[in-house]
């Protein structure tokens, strides 16, 4: 059952934080994405790209759809067509594959650069030293059909909130940096995508301008 009332209390927090919110509508049937829809949410998230296919085909057009998921090099071309923003890039590979599969579709396909700040080594991502050894590439330098837009990352999953702030102003402090050295006349490199069910409050409060929300959304995933 779709909770209707949450929904709606994130989109206000999110509103008054001048931040998006990101309905993670992964494994939820096209009739809950619809409720959503008709509460006026236009952002969602899949982690699938046959899942993502479908949805987009089978849903309004005015959808804006993210694909938030750890993207394989040979699924891009997929949901180059159409997709709005490609979460988690975490290697020169895909942003070059990324890149060749928007200039077939004549556009420019914006992504968010991953990094992992967690506690866990499960969470995929990279650190400082590797985004600034890709960013400072010929290689990126050549590739103009893609535009990084700003970064993300997930927390340490854990009731420990000063762990979880901390990893939040760590991901900040790498997003203003980046901002200075490599984007500083980048107007478009703004998003900091941080805060999901269990910490968004904390992410919003940190400064996180996108947070990602599906069980408290959405109920129970189905597997």
């Amino acid at each position: 059952m779709l909770d209707v009332e949450f929904l709606r209390q994130a989109r206000r927090l999110t509103g008054k934080n001048n931040a998006t919110l990101v309905a993670v509508s992964k494994t939820q049937p096209n009739e809950k994405i619809m409720q959503a829809y008709q509460e006026g949410q236009r952002v969602f998230g899949e982690n699938k790209v046959q899942d993502l296919c479908e949805k987009y085909q089978m849903l309004p057009n005015d959808i804006e759809w993210h694909f938030i998921g750890h993207l394989q090099t040979n699924k891009v071309k997929y949901i180059a067509p159409f997709v709005k923003l490609i979460h988690a890039v975490d290697s020169l590979k895909l942003l070059a594959e990324i890149n060749k599969r928007a200039i077939q579709q004549e556009r420019v396909i914006n992504c968010l650069l991953q990094f992992h700040i967690a506690n866990e080594a499960s969470k995929f991502g990279l650190n400082l030293e590797n985004a600034k050894i890709i960013l400072e590439s010929e290689a990126f330098k050549q590739l103009r059909n893609v535009e990084i837009v700003g970064v993300m990352g997930m927390a340490t999953f854990t009731n420990d909130e000063e762990v979880i702030r901390t990893e939040f102003q760590n991901l900040k402090a790498i997003f203003t940096e980046l901002k200075e050295t490599f984007f500083i006349e980048q107007n478009s490199f703004s998003e900091l995508s941080m805060g999901m069910s269990g910490d968004y409050e904390i992410a919003l409060e940190e400064g996180s301008t996108m947070i990602r929300i599906g069980s408290k959304i959405f109920g129970a995933r189905n597997y």
